[in-house]
C-alpha cells in the first residue's frame, strides 16, 4: 500500500493495480486524482468534493445519495459515473470498502445536519479508515486512522478522544487547513502527548507519502 496525503481531507491510496482517491475537494491539488481508478466522497461540502476535480478523471465515483443528487444537479456528465452507497453497505472498488455512519458532526444546533459516510478500506492486511466530517468509528480494528484535526465542528479534545476510541496504532492527520502552521504545531503536541506511546501520530506535507 502506498498512501499519499494531499490538501486537507484528501488522500490517494495505491494498492496492487488500484488507485483510490478519497475526498478531493477545493483545498486539494488537482493532481490528487491523476491515475485514479475510483474516487470516494464522504459528503457534499466543497472542501471534500469539487466537480472540476471529478471531471479531471474518468474514474467511477462512489458516494452517498445526498452527494449523488448534488452532482447530478450541476454535472450530469459526472453523474453517469456515480454509484450510490448506503450506510453499513460493503462494496468493491478494487478492494472491499464498508460505509460507516450516516451524519455529519454537529456544527451548531441551528444548522440542519448533512449526511456523511466514513469509509473503512481493506487493503491486504491493512485496514484504513477515513471518517469524513464525523466522529463515528467503525467499531472494529483499524490499522491506520485518517484523523481530522481542525474544523468548525471539532475541538482538539474531541479529536484526541476520537483517535483514542478508534484505537489505531497509527493515526495520520487530515482535515488540517483550518489552522495556521502555529495552530497545527500545537495540535500535534496535544495528539502526541495524549495518545501515548502505543498510538503513533503522523503529519505529512501535501504530496508526501506515508512511510
Amino acid at each position: 500500500m502506498r498512501l499519499t496525503k494531499f490538501g486537507h481531507a484528501c488522500v490517494r491510496i495505491a494498492h496492487d493495480d488500484h488507485v483510490l482517491v478519497l475526498d478531493p475537494g477545493s483545498f486539494t491539488q488537482r493532481e490528487a486524482v491523476e491515475g485514479a481508478t475510483a474516487v470516494l466522497i464522504t459528503h457534499e461540502h466543497a472542501d471534500h468534493v469539487t466537480v472540476d476535480h471529478l471531471r479531471a478523471t474518468d474514474a467511477p465515483v462512489f458516494t452517498i445519495a445526498a452527494v449523488a443528487r448534488a452532482i447530478a444537479e450541476v454535472a450530469p456528465d459526472v453523474s453517469e459515473r456515480v454509484t450510490v452507497v448506503r450506510p453499513g453497505e460493503t462494496f468493491d472498488v478494487g478492494v472491499p470498502v464498508r460505509a460507516v455512519g450516516e451524519k455529519h458532526a454537529v456544527i451548531h444546533p441551528d444548522y440542519d445536519r448533512f449526511d456523511n459516510s466514513g469509509y473503512l478500506l481493506e487493503l491486504g492486511d491493512q485496514r484504513v479508515f477515513h471518517p469524513g466530517d464525523a466522529l463515528t468509528g467503525p467499531d472494529e480494528p483499524v490499522d491506520l486512522l485518517l484523523a481530522p484535526v481542525c474544523a468548525p465542528w471539532l475541538k482538539i479534545g474531541e479529536a484526541v478522544d476520537f483517535a483514542r476510541a478508534v484505537g489505531a496504532p497509527r493515526s495520520l492527520a487530515i482535515h488540517d487547513r483550518v489552522y495556521s502552521d502555529l495552530g497545527l504545531g500545537m495540535a500535534d503536541q496535544h495528539f502526541r502527548r495524549l495518545l501515548g506511546d502505543d498510538q503513533e501520530w503522523v503529519r505529512l506535507a501535501d504530496g508526501a507519502d506515508l512511510d
